[in-house]
């Protein structure tokens, strides 16, 4: 596995391993300061990462209402509707893994269709996908403390 593959494979194990043990209720507590919780991080680190890296435009593995739910900007005090579980979302992080590692080696340095923030190839995205995931870990843990404490 390449390097680049690994650090998806790395990244997706250390969120769901944050998430370990955590009780359903706890999932949606949003701590004072924050805009969000738990259960919201999840839907976006895997609408964010399917968003950059598995969207064609005719097809997503993901359902439509997932970009307003987990999309930039929403936030669960606004949800309506089918709200996917924690359950079914970590489930769907585990199986978008799987696709993610299907990225073809030599497509890494093919030039996407919509570059975005200066993000051209599928190696830089996925790059992105990466750090963006990350990101969302530490917030976790952050949440995570906080309400446990």
């Amino acid at each position: 596995m390449s390097y680049v593959k690994n650090q998806l494979k790395v990244m997706r194990e250390n969120l769901l391993k944050e998430i370990e043990g955590l009780s359903p209720e706890l999932m949606d507590v949003q701590p004072k300061g924050f805009n969000n919780t738990i259960h919201w991080h999840l839907g976006h680190v895997l609408s964010a990462a399917e968003k950059f890296l598995l969207d064609s435009p005719n097809n997503s593995n993901l359902p439509a209402n997932y970009g307003q739910l987990f999309g930039y900007g929403s936030k669960p005090a606004d949800w309506t509707g089918d709200i996917p579980s924690v359950e079914v979302l970590k489930q769907q992080l585990q199986e978008q893994l799987g696709r993610l590692l299907e990225i073809p080696e030599a497509s890494l340095n093919e030039k996407v269709a919509q570059p975005f923030r200066e993000m051209e190839t599928v190696g830089e995205f996925i790059n992105f996908v990466v750090l963006h995931e990350a990101s969302h870990i530490g917030q976790i843990h952050a949440m995570k403390l906080l309400i446990q404490s």
